[in-house]
C-alpha cells in the first residue's frame, strides 16, 4: 500500500481519527445490523478508506441526511455520503457519483394522481424528509404543490399516511417496502430525479478530496461498490459510471 502524506492524513482527519457520518434514513446506504451496528456500502467504502490511509475509524450514525449536513457546521464529521446537491455544494467538495438511485412519488392506490407530472398541481400535499436531496430538489423545481416535511423519512411516510396527504415523495426503495406493508398505497412508475450519491468532505481540504476522488474512482472501477451493494442486499441501486 502506498505511503499517504502527512499533509493528506491531516487533512482527512484532523483529530487523528477519520470520523465518518453515515446517514442510516436511507436505507439503499445504511442499514442497521441486528445489534444496532452500521452496515452497508457506506460503511464499506469509509472503513476501506480509513485502512488505506492507516487512521483509527469512528461512524457516526444519522437518521436522515438534512441532519448529517446541519452536522458539519459543529465539525463532528470528516467525510460524509450524500446527494450531490447544489446547497450543500456550496460547503461541501463531492467526489463524483458512486451510486445513483430514484426519487419518486408514493400515493393512495386509488389516488387520481396517475404519472409523475400529475403531482405538481394546486391543493396536493407532498411530504418529504426536512433537508433530504429530494426535499432540496423539490423546493427548487415544485411550482404548484405544497412541500409538507417531517424530520425523517419514516416520520414523513406516517404523517402522509396519518394527516392522509396526497403523496410522499422519497428514496424508491424504502417508498416500495412502506407500501408493501401498506397494500392500500402504490408507488408511480418513472422517477422525478436521478439522485447521485457522493462521498464529500468540508471545503478547504483539496489534497484530501484529490485522494478521496481518485479513491471513489477506484472503488467503482474494481468492483468493490457492486460488490457492498450486493452484500447488502439492494439490487436496485446502480453504481455511477466512469467520471
Amino acid at each position: 500500500m502506498a505511503q499517504v502524506s502527512s499533509d493528506i492524513l491531516k487533512e482527512f482527519a484532523p483529530t487523528g481519527t477519520l470520523r465518518a457520518a453515515i446517514n442510516q434514513g436511507n436505507t439503499v446506504l445504511a442499514q442497521k445490523g441486528r445489534n444496532g451496528e452500521a452496515l452497508g456500502i457506506t460503511v464499506d467504502l469509509a472503513r476501506e478508506l480509513a485502512k488505506r490511509l492507516g487512521l483509527p475509524i469512528e461512524l457516526i450514525t444519522f437518521d436522515a441526511a438534512g441532519k448529517v449536513f446541519e452536522a458539519m457546521k459543529r465539525d463532528i464529521w470528516d467525510i460524509a455520503f450524500l446527494a450531490v446537491e447544489p446547497v450543500r455544494a456550496a460547503e461541501i467538495d463531492f467526489t463524483a457519483p458512486y451510486v445513483l438511485i430514484e426519487g419518486t412519488y408514493m400515493v393512495p392506490k386509488d389516488s387520481a394522481l396517475k404519472k409523475i407530472e400529475d403531482v405538481d398541481q394546486a391543493g396536493i400535499r407532498i411530504a418529504v424528509a426536512t433537508g433530504s436531496a429530494y426535499d432540496l430538489y423539490l423546493t427548487r423545481t415544485i411550482k404548484n404543490a405544497t412541500l409538507v416535511r417531517a424530520p425523517t423519512g419514516p416520520e414523513a411516510m406516517a404523517m402522509f399516511v396519518r394527516d392522509k396527504l396526497e403523496a410522499a415523495g422519497g428514496v424508491k426503495q424504502p417508498l416500495v417496502e412502506f407500501a408493501a406493508a401498506n397494500p392500500n398505497l402504490k408507488v408511480m412508475d418513472g422517477r422525478f430525479m436521478a439522485i447521485q450519491q457522493a462521498m464529500g468532505m468540508p471545503k478547504g481540504r483539496s489534497k484530501a478530496h484529490a485522494y478521496l476522488s481518485a479513491f471513489v474512482e477506484e472503488m467503482k472501477a474494481s468492483g468493490f461498490c457492486a460488490e457492498a451493494l450486493k452484500r447488502s442486499n439492494q439490487p436496485d441501486a446502480v453504481v455511477a459510471p466512469k467520471a
